[in-house]
């Protein structure tokens, strides 16, 4: 498959061009590879079941599954690989300015699975800009990974940090039969050595804060 797109990692740098330190093992080293991922990711736009998103590799392998938990106190979605086993548990606060998320390890929401915090950079915001903070960074004063762009508008990218380095991005693929069959059709390319099933979860976020 072709990547139109920029890498993250500038072609040709050698040594000199280190990764950045924010890539990396996220949520378990299985999801890391050396090699760019590409992601399937569906998304069906009136949901009978109690999930909505379907993520699966190029070949069609299934890869994650997103399930809403009947009855939660708060928004929640749960990712759950190909056998069923819980991922990471997406927990969004009901009353948050930011529309903050927090994500932690398998079905855990207790404060020591915490995985990472999703919150926008501004209250007021006509594209969503994501700023991500690692469970380790507590004081939030910068971000660990930041997420510009929206599914309205077939676009979406992540960065390492502060930094221009492109660590993944989405576009969405339309076809007459996706819309028939009331789905969006999303690809994500994941750049060496980051944390796809990282990545996943973030996509799931944004679509569910916009």
């Amino acid at each position: 498959m072709q990547h139109p797109y920029v890498y993250a990692y500038p072609q040709g740098g050698g040594s000199s061009v280190p990764l950045p330190p924010q890539a990396g093992v996220i949520v378990d080293p299985r999801y890391c590879s050396p090699q760019v991922i590409d992601l399937a990711i569906v998304r069906k736009l009136m949901k009978i079941t109690d999930g909505n998103f379907v993520i699966t590799n190029v070949h069609g392998n299934l890869l994650f599954q997103v399930k809403d938990p009947l009855f939660a106190l708060h928004d929640k979605r749960i990712l759950l690989d190909a056998s069923g086993a819980k991922v990471m548990t997406l927990k969004g606060k009901m009353v948050s300015m930011h529309d903050r998320w927090q994500v932690f390890r398998g079905g855990s929401t207790e404060p020591g699975d915490l995985l990472y915090t999703v919150k926008r950079s501004h209250m007021l915001q006509l594209k969503a800009k994501l700023d991500v903070f690692l469970a380790h960074n507590t004081e939030e004063k910068r971000c660990d990974f930041r997420v510009k762009g929206t599914w309205h508008e077939r676009s979406c990218v992540v960065y390492a940090g502060e930094s221009d380095t492109i660590v993944a991005q989405m576009h969405e693929k339309h076809t007459v039969q996706s819309v028939f069959l009331g789905k969006d059709n999303f690809s994500v390319t994941v750049y060496p050595n980051v944390d796809y099933a990282f990545i996943a979860s973030l996509i799931v976020i944004l679509v569910e804060i916009e």
